[in-house]
């Protein structure tokens, strides 16, 4: 049985995020979706609602071998706690593989942990947390780009 961590803010999750943990349910047999939570950092979402957004996405997407989980700590400490093999990270085409790469040796150094890379879908890759928060606050519409509950709640959050 292998275990995978995907790690991220998901502040907020977004479609995007949504395909690559669906993608890495497929390959491994136990997913766990990790919000990262820095104390240096202020959310939009609390650490709560962002575990419970992407549980119900999972749930309603019909994914079943996943547990959603949030640390402050460092995600290598995570992974050997849970018994994780590998760290999944979706990439994009605007330089994540430069950003992610020197994430993914330092967590090999520290536990060993390999890190996946999965391409984003094409027709998502242009979404991330920061460009929907940007677009909501300008009161864009977002629908198609979050999980359908995550709409109001932006539109509450920043409008």
């Amino acid at each position: 049985m292998t275990i995978a961590v995907c790690p991220g803010s998901f502040d907020p999750v977004t479609n995007g995020h949504l395909d690559v943990i669906m993608r890495c349910a497929k390959l491994f047999s136990e997913v766990h979706v990790v919000v990262a939570v820095n104390a240096a950092k202020t959310p939009l979402f609390t650490e709560e609602e962002r575990v419970s957004i992407i549980r119900r996405a999972l749930e309603d997407a019909g994914i079943e071998n996943f547990t959603v989980a949030s640390t402050d700590g460092l995600i290598t400490d995570y992974c050997r706690q849970v018994g994780a093999e590998v760290i999944v990270k979706g990439l994009r085409q605007n330089g994540d593989y430069e950003a992610e790469l020197g994430m993914a040796l330092v967590n090999r150094k520290l536990a060993g942990v390999e890190t996946l890379f999965l391409p984003a879908d094409p027709i998502l890759e242009h979404i991330s947390s920061s460009v929907v928060k940007d677009v909501a606050r300008h009161g864009g519409d977002v629908t198609g780009m979050v999980p359908d509950e995550v709409v109001p709640m932006l539109a509450r959050l920043l409008l």
